[in-house]
């Protein structure tokens, strides 16, 4: 008896993190709609916005970042760049450099000390009223950034995240899953919009008011602790769906599966630390968002683990629960069969499985990671 209560509290809790809390965020969003009050805006009427890059030997990639940030649609007397060099080694500092002309500014962090030092370095010496973010690789749709604007003409608005869409140019399986699972989130975005806040961003195309920007331990993730922060004070975290960024997807499993842990370690900190966030007779609706987006969906490795392993020892118990074993190895067959393969089919009944599993080991991963107080404040580029 309690061997299969426990299986059925594991499949319910899998189905819900996955399934049911975004169909109830559908529901939810379609009665309140709480769409932002922003509007498009003539350009004389336009803030004055500062674009903020942390960069760590970028020099592939920084060049073109600079000059898809420079043709953005937006007046250039009210566009101010600046690129923080986190100890870069290679030539990033003269190619950032070599923009001065054009109103690039660049910051030097001596020694190497992460993305959040880097913000907290820099923010001070911004003069936009409202702060965007881009990575080092960001290519934003030459309108991004008004879109991106746009929302915080409503005053109850704090911070925007745009829409990040992964392109998987190589075909492989972590690069497909990790596209299948932006559009997941994106829509998902959408309706946690219409009920109120989302619950955590991207980091590549971000923007919040200046004043609402707090500074950060070295250790915490910006793209979570921040937003986090701006709900706390009483304003909305919103996504514009019409402020697109392209980017690539990891091709390496390796890679694809190291970032998953470091960003699941940096959510486990912050949720400790905004712990206050999930009483809901303070912060309301939002209070079971984050529980069930973030908390859940992070403890989502032993609702499968546990799934399986209550369903191993109940084998013997009839016919129902061959059949519950029979479905889980094949599932598991299609994930070892996806390793095996290296990532090179696309077909979504190997993705699916395939990827879903690689993000909750690398949950598992950083949970014990996080039990054993590790922290992670420095990276590397994205190869």
């Amino acid at each position: 008896m309690i061997l299969t209560l426990a299986f059925w509290v594991c499949v319910v809790l899998l189905v819900y993190v996955y399934v049911g809390y975004p169909l109830l965020c559908w529901c939810l969003g379609s009665l309140l709609r709480r769409d932002p009050r922003g509007r498009a805006l003539a350009d004389d009427d336009l803030p004055r916005v500062s674009i903020v890059t942390v960069a760590f030997n970028e020099a592939e990639s920084i060049a073109a970042t600079l000059e898809n940030k420079l043709s953005q649609d937006y007046p250039a007397d009210r566009l101010e760049i600046l690129v923080v060099s986190d100890g870069s080694t290679d030539e990033t500092d003269s190619i950032v450099g070599a923009f001065a002309d054009r109103g690039v500014r660049l910051v030097r962090q001596e020694p190497r000390a992460g993305k959040t030092s880097g913000l907290n370095l820099v923010l001070p010496q911004t003069s936009g009223a409202i702060v965007a973010f881009a990575d080092a690789n960001s290519m934003w749709a030459p309108d991004a950034l008004r879109h991106l604007v746009e929302p915080l003409m409503d005053p109850q608005v704090g911070y925007v995240t745009g829409r990040m869409l992964y392109r998987a140019p190589d075909g492989s399986l972590a690069g497909e899953g990790c596209s299948a699972y932006m559009r997941y989130e994106n829509q998902l975005r959408r309706w946690e919009t219409r009920i109120g806040s989302i619950v955590g961003v991207d980091g590549g195309i971000d923007a919040v008011r200046r004043e609402l920007y707090e500074p950060m331990r070295p250790d915490q993730l910006p793209d979570f602790v921040l937003p986090l922060a701006v709900r706390e004070k009483g304003f909305r975290v919103v996504y514009a769906p019409r402020a697109r960024l392209h980017e690539d997807a990891l091709q390496s499993v390796e890679d694809e599966f190291r970032m998953r842990v470091r960003v699941a370690l940096r959510a486990w900190c912050a949720l400790k630390d905004k712990a206050a966030l999930l009483n809901p007779l303070r912060f309301g609706w939002f209070s079971w968002q984050l529980a069930s987006h973030k908390l859940l969906r992070y403890l989502a490795p032993f609702f499968q683990a546990g799934a399986l392993v209550t369903a191993l020892l109940l084998l013997g118990s009839g016919g129902f629960w061959r059949l519950v074993v029979a479905a889980q190895a094949v599932f598991y067959a299609l994930v070892v069969a996806g390793h095996f393969w290296r990532g090179r089919v696309r077909s979504p009944l190997v993705a699916f499985p395939y990827y879903l599993t690689l993000i909750n080991i690398a949950s598992l991963v950083a949970f014990v990671a996080f039990l054993q107080g590790k922290k992670q404040v420095v990276w590397n580029p994205r190869t």
